[in-house]
C-alpha cells in the first residue's frame, strides 16, 4: 500500500492514444514499468463531470447524482454546472481519505468546489454577468491556497485559455507536492480535450497537447523525487472518455418548438412540455407527466443522425439519469445542441468553430460505441511492472484507489482491479 497517491486525469485520453508512444517518453516509461489497463469502459453519458464523479465514487451517474455537465435549466441561456461537492449524493474518495487522516489536494477536479479537500483549486467559472472569475474561484476553492498559487504562478495563465491554464496548473501541482506533500493529489488536465473539440480527434493540435501532457507528467514525477516521496508514491494516469469527430449538430428543441411542445421567445425557451437536454453525443428527453412519449419517439426516429432511442428503463439500466423520459444516441459524426431555433439538423462550418457549442469533435456517447474506450496506467509503489490488463470499467477506479491507500470505501458499484497489485 502507498502513503502517497497521484491521480492525473488527462481529459479525453483514449485507448488509441497509447498505441504509439514513440515521442511520449514519460507515458512509455509508465506503461512499460507499471500496469496498463488497456481498455477502460466509461459511463453513460460519457461527459467530464459525470465521469470524474464516477472516478471519485465508484458509482454510476444515476446513483452519484451528476447526470450531466450542466443542470436542466431550459430558461437559462447558460445553465449552471455541477460545480459543488454537495451535488454528489454518495461518499467520495477524497472525503474518505480525509476521514482516514490523510491530506488532500485537487487541481481543477470537477464537482469538487466547496469540498473537504485541504488544498483545492476548484474548477468553476462565472456564468452570470454579475459574477467575476476571482469571486467564484475564491468561493469554491481553498482561498488562501488559491491566492498563494496565483501569486506564485499566475503569470503563466491567460484566463482559462489552453495550453496556458494547464501550464499554470502543473506549476501549482509541483509546488504543492514539494511543500505540502499531500497524501492524495487529484489533477485534471484539459489541454488535449480542448484541442480535440477545436481541431479534431487525431489532429496535429491534439497530439501536440498529448506531448505537452507527457512533459507535465515528467515534471509531476520529478517533484516527488525532489521531495523524497517517490519511492512511496503510486501514480495513476487515466482518461475519463475519448472523443469522436463530428460534422453535424442535431437541435431537438427546434423540432419540439415546431410541434408546439415548447415555447420560444427571442431565442429563449419560456415554457415546455418536452425538453431535450444535450449530453453532446447523446441527449436526454424530459417530459411532463401527461406527454405521449410514443409520439415524441415517432418524431425523433426518422431524423438524420439518430442511431438509437432508449427508453427510460434502458437509460437507467446503463446508469444514466433515471428521471428522463427517453435517451437518444447520435450516430458517429453527429452531436446534440440545446438550441431551440434554427435548423433541426445543422452542418458545422469551419467559421463556426470557436463559437459556443460548435465543435470538430465531442464525447458524451454510449460506452458501446466502437473504438471509444478510455485507458489507465498505474505505476509505482505496490504496482506490477510490465503487466497488461485488457479490460476494466471506470466505476472500478475509486475502489482500486482506496485499496492503494488502504482506506475503507465500501458499497461501490465497482470492484478493486486486483490485477494491478504486485
Amino acid at each position: 500500500m502507498s502513503r502517497y497517491l497521484q491521480i492525473i486525469s488527462l481529459d479525453a485520453l483514449g485507448k488509441a492514444d497509447l498505441e504509439d508512444l514513440t515521442d511520449l517518453p514519460t507515458l512509455a516509461f509508465l506503461k512499460n514499468n507499471g500496469t496498463h489497463v488497456s481498455a477502460v469502459e466509461t459511463i453513460y453519458p460519457s461527459l467530464t463531470y459525470p465521469a470524474h464523479t464516477t472516478i471519485m465514487t465508484g458509482h454510476y451517474p444515476k446513483t452519484h447524482g451528476i447526470i450531466n455537465n450542466t443542470k436542466v435549466q431550459p430558461e437559462k441561456a447558460s445553465p449552471d454546472w455541477y460545480w459543488y461537492r454537495n451535488a454528489i449524493k454518495v461518499p467520495t474518495l477524497y472525503d474518505a481519505a480525509k476521514q482516514a487522516g490523510l491530506s488532500t489536494a485537487a487541481f481543477l477536479w470537477p464537482v469538487a468546489a466547496r469540498s473537504s479537500i485541504d488544498y483545492n483549486i476548484a474548477e468553476i467559472f462565472p456564468n452570470r454577468f454579475w459574477l467575476s472569475q476571482v469571486a467564484v474561484s475564491l468561493w469554491g476553492s481553498s482561498p488562501g491556497f488559491l491566492i498563494e498559487m496565483n501569486h506564485r504562478f499566475g503569470h503563466l495563465r491567460k484566463g482559462i485559455a489552453q495550453p496556458d491554464l494547464d501550464n499554470f496548473l502543473t506549476a501549482a501541482v509541483e509546488d504543492t507536492i514539494l511543500r505540502k506533500k499531500p497524501n492524495l493529489t487529484l489533477v485534471h488536465l484539459v489541454d488535449m480535450d480542448s484541442m480535440r473539440h477545436a481541431h479534431g480527434v487525431r489532429s496535429l493540435e491534439a497530439h501536440a497537447a498529448l506531448k505537452r501532457h507527457d512533459d507535465r507528467l515528467a515534471r509531476i514525477i520529478e517533484a516527488t523525487k525532489r521531495n523524497g516521496t517517490y519511492a512511496e508514491t503510486t501514480f495513476i494516469v487515466l482518461g475519463d472518455h475519448y472523443q469522436i469527430d463530428v460534422s453535424k449538430a442535431i437541435q431537438l428543441n427546434a423540432l419540439f418548438a415546431e410541434h408546439h411542445f415548447l415555447s420560444v421567445q427571442n431565442g429563449k425557451i419560456t415554457d415546455w412540455d418536452v425538453y431535450a437536454k444535450s449530453c453532446d453525443g447523446s441527449c436526454y428527453i424530459y417530459a411532463k407527466d401527461d406527454t405521449d412519449i410514443d409520439q415524441i419517439r415517432a418524431l425523433i426516429e426518422p431524423l438524420e443522425g439518430i442511431e438509437k432511442i432508449f427508453s427510460a428503463e434502458e437509460a437507467a439500466a446503463f446508469g444514466a439519469d433515471d428521471t428522463c423520459a427517453l435517451m437518444i444516441e447520435a450516430k458517429a459524426g453527429y452531436y446534440f445542441k440545446d438550441a431551440a431555433v434554427g435548423d433541426v439538423v445543422q452542418k458545422i462550418e469551419a467559421q463556426d468553430i470557436g463559437r459556443p457549442d460548435y465543435y470538430r469533435a465531442v464525447h458524451g456517447y454510449s460506452p458501446q460505441k466502437p473504438n471509444y474506450d478510455t485507458t489507465m496506467i498505474a505505476f509505482g509503489q505496490g504496482i506490477k511492472k510490465g503487466a497488461v490488463i485488457e479490460r476494466s470499467r471506470l466505476i472500478d477506479a475509486a475502489p482500486t484507489f482506496a485499496a492503494i491507500l488502504n482506506i475503507d470505501f465500501p458499497g461501490t458499484a465497482g470492484t478493486v482491479i486486483e490485477g494491478i497489485f504486485d
